[in-house]
């Protein structure tokens, strides 16, 4: 957590309001592996970092409330009672979608004023949207004693991205800022919303992203797609969710469906599995195995769930070509975003600049490399 980002909201705050602020960091996420498993009830294997999002925040006696993006230098004035999302992709929907999930609880809030910046790299798949989203529903909890739970706020962000931002998100973006411990990745069962840690030391290796700085437009209705397809699969099989399935039952239905949708619910069946065994070769300290498990993700991504990008695809090409990277593959929703990758740690800035050479003279644009630790989820800094 950037100290440099908390003291720019509060100063902010208090030259703008005049107030002493409640101050708040809410880390964004990783995912080692598991992806596209946590809208199918499976296993996903996140962990908060040390980038996020810090929001200062106070009561307001005034009969408005404003929100300001400092980063974007946008700022939004707003009644309690009268909120409606605004038009697609407007970060305000984040905060409005937060404080109307809060009341239909039938919780009350008062008038406030928030300000909030980030440090996490725009469109890197790191999920900036769940840090804020659960930066505002931690602050309110705090300043006006809503009594909620942890789970119950990860909820609260849930949908508040379903309802006024449009994408049907899974748990674990919500849950990993939230929950997030020092040293550890989460094994999160998306069914039961509980997880376990595993502490992790990567030795002499390190996690590294690379940011292909590209987001491919179709990246939003193809998610929600995929989605569709998986439930109509689960439906088929007369079961609640993917996860329920294993590949002989799905070939027991393959005449009835498409060959692309056989091949998505086979790579979400076969993800879930491999998250299992990472946490197995994490608490064996294997990170051979582990690397492995990476490398076989980012194939399923790209080849079976389709929903990776010639920009991802390279960067894991670089790495497979590199005996210092153990393992590589896109990260997030895909069409763009990151990689992420477990690099030993004496080669990796040589590694970082070599792929951003290759990525510069392949596509004339340049990527961005990011070395970063595993940190405490969303809280009060004091």
């Amino acid at each position: 957590m950037s100290a440099t980002l908390i003291n720019d909201v509060k100063t902010a705050f208090i030259n703008t309001h005049q107030l002493e602020p409640l101050l708040v960091f809410s880390p964004g996420r990783i995912n080692i592996i598991g992806e596209h498993t946590d809208y199918n009830d499976g296993f996903v294997f996140p962990a908060a970092v040390d980038k996020g999002i810090a929001a200062a925040i106070q009561k307001s006696d005034s009969n408005v409330s404003t929100a300001y993006a400092l980063d974007k230098d946008s700022k939004v004035e707003f009644e309690l009672d009268k909120l409606k999302p605004l038009a697609e992709g407007s970060w305000e929907n984040y905060v409005f979608g937060v404080i109307a999930e809060i009341q239909n609880r039938n919780k009350i809030i008062g008038n406030f004023n928030i300000v909030f910046k980030g440090d996490i790299p725009g469109g890197a798949g790191m999920s900036s949207s769940a840090a804020l989203e659960n930066s505002v529903v931690f602050g309110l909890n705090e300043l006006f004693n809503l009594g909620l739970t942890k789970h119950e706020m990860i909820l609260i962000s849930q949908k508040a991205e379903h309802n006024y931002v449009g994408v049907k998100c899974g748990i674990m973006d919500q849950y990993a800022s939230m929950f997030g411990i020092e040293n550890n990745a989460l094994l999160l069962d998306c069914r039961t919303v509980e997880s376990k840690p595993y502490e992790i030391d990567f030795k002499d290796h390190q996690l590294m992203l690379i940011n292909t700085n590209v987001k491919h437009s179709l990246s939003d209705s193809a998610y929600n797609d995929r989605r569709s397809a998986c439930e109509s699969i689960a439906e088929l099989l007369n079961i609640k969710a993917l996860r329920d399935a294993t590949e002989s039952d799905l070939d027991a239905i393959k005449e009835k469906v498409t060959p692309e949708n056989y091949q998505k619910a086979l790579y979400v069946i076969q993800e879930n599995n491999r998250a299992i065994k990472a946490s197995k070769a994490i608490e064996e300290n294997d990170l051979e195995t582990l690397g492995a498990l990476i490398f076989q993700s980012h194939n399923g991504l790209q080849h079976q769930y389709k929903v990776s990008c010639d920009e991802l695809d390279f960067l894991v090409d670089q790495a497979k070509t590199n005996h210092h990277v153990l393992g590589a593959r896109m990260m997030g929703g895909g069409f763009g975003g990151c990689t992420i990758n477990l690099v030993s740690k004496d080669q990796a800035k040589a590694f970082g600049e070599a792929a951003s050479i290759a990525y510069k003279n392949e596509f004339d644009k340049t990527c961005s490399v990011y070395f970063i630790a595993l940190s405490e989820g969303t809280h009060i800094v004091k």
